[in-house]
């Protein structure tokens, strides 16, 4: 028995392991990557009638999504991400190569008209015959020209008879997206006029072949056939927000952020091995599981990886590895109460359970959050963040505990109590324990209670002086709260602001503010008030593109858009904490509920505060950020609650010192594991400021800044204000208990 529990354990650790290597480099070639990896870009259409008597119901939305599909596939994008919005239309073009191209291309209409030179419309885009355009060669001048196919040529031959009788003035005008004001006998004078030829029409035309002719490409003459096949569209497209990210950057931002995961990772690994010993190595175990069951879980979701969603996996990382610490520190716990290997294992995990669901379940309501009121690539940081806590549960509570058990059952650890970081010295004798002795720990002599009234202070404190600075200085906010465009200029070498200032005037454009960025100003961001439209856009590429061979980030945002994202991300946290508090009341009780909503206003605030005061820039995964933090904050303080309920059974508290003796202890017990849990995301998070994209840099800077004030308010402020509310009920019973006592004594006659 004892052999084949020890072999079984090897067995299941050799078939995780050939499982991970030999379906890794197939997973992951899997999943496809967001145009923030690999370049590409997204646009969100406002969705418009083109006449003000049409209506915009779902038809004509879905005919508008097949037309942009269509057009899609023009560009060569296999996998184009659209979808209806309301009445907005969101399109995800990852990968495609020339951007500038891909967007005249989306929101080209591809209304062809036949017109005189008055600009009397006489046929239209659905008097041709669908799908016949073609590109061909015309035999005379042997130029690239696209012939068309009519479907009555009877009307042809009506057209063309009236333009024959307007000579000499008769040019049959062929226009694409005619719009009104235009005039073709503005327009024929110019060198590169609107609409796309006119030909003398010198005879009646009795065919249904028609030829348009141009000052074409080969190239351009393909475009066009294929745009007009591909179907005009029902609607008008208005852009209302816009992002797009060059090649280089986006696989640069892999790179990076990938290289940020695995040195944060490691260091995670050693911190495990160094501190639990043997169940250390159970975790490198289960976490290579982890990361591996969710890469495999996104691929099977189809989901789409993006830079967030990376960040998601890093962090998941530093969490997942948090129910492993919950238990081992139980676990170690029993141990020093003198318990057996067995015993202790079967008490810790029975007694950290509960623990480890409570917390993952509040994270799990942040992330919902998220991924209800978030854009695109919040979405898919929350899509991450909710599939890295089912797989940790997965792994962490189910793998790590049968891994653990078939050793522990096997008696192969019965005399090997040090291998889970427990010394001698530290481990009492059973026969001096009961059911009331708590483990000893190294912070026994520390009063957690007796500065209470100082850290109140400094809390107050640093609220005020965070108001001040907001009044002062308020929120450097980017454009995804106040509109604009914000360009990212990656230069690959040292540049000036004067130098991108000169740039930018050599195409005519004028940036109100220039932000230097990376180690060594390698990049830079111009921001501008005003939504460019596609054509300055179109410019700015090229601009840069031709001077650093790397094309610039552009993202837009409306007016409209600003406000409904600013809005959006004021529910998404206020429901958050909402749901989290209520969750707490439910579970534990409506003081604790209070105490840490106290905590988690405290934490958002703070990292609110500490963004105006450096002037970071204030974006959605700045809002991102909170969220996790809102999640992630209550983890500790639930730990702690969990404790403070646990030595309330098991106390019978007849004054208000018992309560002051059951907090301290639990903050006693518990401060190990909420300093290793913290540490171990702080270990993910800095390892993404250092090492990850600059993109993600401000998001990791608010996940640190975020941590740290989590971990401090669910000791100094979670745990004391529920005493000072508990004091207060209790102080009131006893009031309740002695009135009734002496009303018994002393009944009225």
């Amino acid at each position: 028995m004892k052999r084949g529990r020890i072999l079984a354990f090897f067995l299941i650790t050799i078939a995780v392991g050939i499982i991970i290597g030999l379906r890794t480099d197939n997973v992951t070639g899997n999943i496809p990557r967001g145009l923030d990896l690999q370049g590409g870009f997204e646009v969100l259409y406002d969705v418009k009638p083109v006449n003000d008597d049409d209506k915009i119901d779902r038809e004509a939305l879905v005919s508008t999504v097949r037309a942009l599909e269509n057009r899609a596939n023009v560009l060569g994008v296999s996998e184009p991400n659209i979808q209806i919005e309301g009445e907005r239309i969101r399109v995800q073009l990852a990968g495609v190569k020339d951007q500038n191209k891909a967007r005249e291309i989306l929101s080209t209409e591809a209304r062809l008209t036949f017109r005189d030179v008055n600009d009397k419309e006489y046929l239209k885009g659905s008097d041709l015959v669908q799908g016949a355009a073609k590109q061909t060669f015309d035999p005379n001048s042997n130029q690239p020209v696209v012939s068309v196919k009519l479907k009555d040529k009877d009307k042809f031959a009506d057209t063309t008879e009236k333009i024959l009788s307007m000579a000499p003035e008769n040019q049959l005008v062929i226009w694409l997206d005619y719009q009104p004001g235009d005039k073709y006998k503005e327009e024929a004078g110019k060198e590169a006029p609107k609409f796309l030829s006119a030909p003398n029409v010198d005879q009646v035309l009795d065919t249904t072949d028609v030829i348009i002719s141009g000052q074409f490409t080969i190239k351009e003459a393909q475009e066009l056939a294929e745009l007009l096949n591909a179907g005009s569209l029902p609607v008008q497209l208005d852009e209302t927000y816009s992002t797009s990210v060059g090649a280089k950057f986006g696989e640069e931002a892999l790179q990076t952020t990938v290289l940020a995961g695995i040195i944060g990772v490691a260091v995670i690994f050693i911190f495990m091995v160094v501190y639990y010993r043997f169940p250390g190595v159970i975790a490198i175990i289960t976490l290579s599981a982890y990361i591996f069951l969710i890469l495999q879980l996104f691929d099977w979701m189809n989901g789409v990886l993006t830079l967030p969603g990376i960040a998601a996996l890093i962090l998941g990382v530093g969490m997942a590895v948090d129910a492993n610490i919950i238990t081992y520190e139980r676990i170690k716990e029993e141990l020093k109460l003198g318990k057996s290997v067995r015993s202790a294992f079967k008490s810790g995990n029975r007694r950290s359970f509960v623990t480890i669901l409570d917390a993952n379940l509040t994270t799990m309501l942040a992330g919902a959050v998220l991924f209800f009121f978030g854009t695109s690539a919040i979405k898919g940081f929350a899509t991450m963040l909710l599939v890295s806590i089912a797989a940790s549960f997965i792994t962490a509570v189910f793998l790590s505990r049968i891994l653990l058990s078939l050793l522990v059952e096997s008696r192969w650890l019965d005399k090997k109590k040090s291998w889970f970081g427990v010394k001698k010295s530290q481990m009492l004798e059973i026969y001096q324990t009961d059911k009331h002795t708590d483990a000893p720990t190294r912070f026994d002599k520390v009063d957690f209670l007796k500065h209470r009234n100082k850290f109140f202070a400094f809390s107050g404190i640093t609220v005020a002086a965070g108001l001040i600075i907001l009044i002062i200085f308020k929120l450097n906010l980017g454009i995804d709260f106040t509109s604009g465009t914000r360009v990212q200029i990656d230069a690959g070498k040292p540049v000036t602001a004067e130098q991108i200032e000169a740039d930018l005037e050599a195409i005519d454009m004028e940036a109100d503010e220039i932000v230097l960025a990376g180690a060594n100003n390698e990049s830079a961001v111009a921001r501008f008030a005003g939504v460019l439209n596609k054509e300055e856009i179109a410019k700015l590429k090229d601009q840069f593109n031709g001077k650093y061979n790397s094309e610039p980030g552009v993202s837009t945002v409306s007016p409209e858009v600003g406000q409904e994202l600013a809005r959006n991300a004021l529910y998404g946290v206020l429901i958050a904490s909402l749901g989290i508090v209520i969750y707490v009341a439910i579970r534990y009780e409506w003081r604790m509920g209070i105490s840490a909503i106290a905590a988690l206003l405290y934490d958002a605030f703070f990292i609110i505060a500490f963004f105006s005061l450096t002037r970071l820039e204030v974006d959605l995964t700045f809002i991102a950020a909170i969220l996790t933090i809102v999640g992630y904050s209550i983890n500790d303080t639930i730990v702690t609650f969990d404790r403070i309920r646990e030595l309330q059974r098991k106390t019978k508290v007849k004054t208000a010192d018992d309560l002051d003796v059951i907090v301290n202890k639990s903050l006693q017990q518990t401060f190990t594991r909420s300093v290793n849990t913290v540490l171990t995301v702080v270990i993910t998070t800095v390892a993404l400021l250092i090492f990850g994209s600059e993109s993600i840099r401000n998001f990791s800077i608010a996940l640190l800044v975020g941590l740290i004030s989590g971990a401090y308010s669910s000791i100094f402020i979670a745990a004391q204000l529920w005493l000072i509310l508990k004091k207060k009920e209790f102080a009131k019973k006893k009031e309740d208990q002695t009135k009734e006592m002496h009303t018994n004594q002393h009944p009225e006659v």
